[in-house]
């Protein structure tokens, strides 16, 4: 289940609101300009399926956004816990930063959390297979994918290098609840 806390930035410790249906986390983060969507495939999407497949399940979604936002480039990524370098991988994106560009990403499988800081405060939305997650250009924040990450992603940019971060410096991320492994938020 998606979910949304937002804290003050200086205690990661109890949320001020928890959000956790689609309508509500999309209002409170459009209220601070970030992009919330539930998008579904047009056709089933095989385990194994290639790039192209993915997108072509979701074609019409990512059209319109590449028409609405001038996204050029379109992607999918993937990561699962058996892969070699998912320490490092994790550890490259846990440090707050910032980007030139929007950073868009809809979960097509798995899931990750986005932590974003933004007017004082700290919004950590928990984004599962089926959302879409909008994070504008300059918005400090940081992606956690847990330690057994799992996710199938498509990713859009108007930069054709893709993911190009500016590291802000700052260690707040270190203050905020971490994402648990997958199998403990499938029972909740």
């Amino acid at each position: 289940m998606s979910r949304l806390r937002i804290f003050a930035e200086d205690d990661g410790a109890i949320p001020l609101e928890t959000h956790a249906t689609h309508a509500g986390i999309a209002n409170a983060l459009k209220l601070v300009g970030v992009r919330f969507e539930q998008w579904e495939a047009s056709r089933p999407i095989k385990p194994g399926a290639t790039q192209d497949e993915v997108i072509d399940a979701y074609r019409e979604d990512i059209e319109r956004l590449m028409r609405e936002e001038g996204y050029t480039t379109v992607d999918v990524v993937s990561l699962t816990p058996d892969h070699p370098e998912r320490a490092a991988l994790r550890q490259k994106f846990l440090s707050e930063h910032t980007h030139a560009e929007d950073e868009v990403r809809f979960f097509v499988a798995g899931s990750g959390q986005f932590t974003l800081h933004i007017e004082g405060k700290v919004y950590d939305v928990l984004c599962e297979q089926g959302d879409l997650i909008g994070v504008p250009d300059g918005t400090r924040h940081w992606f956690d994918m847990s330690e057994s990450p799992y996710f199938v992603a498509i990713r859009l940019f108007n930069n054709p290098a893709g993911w190009v971060a500016e590291f802000t410096g700052d260690e707040i991320a270190l203050k905020f609840p971490r994402m648990p492994p997958p199998e403990s938020i499938a029972s909740r």
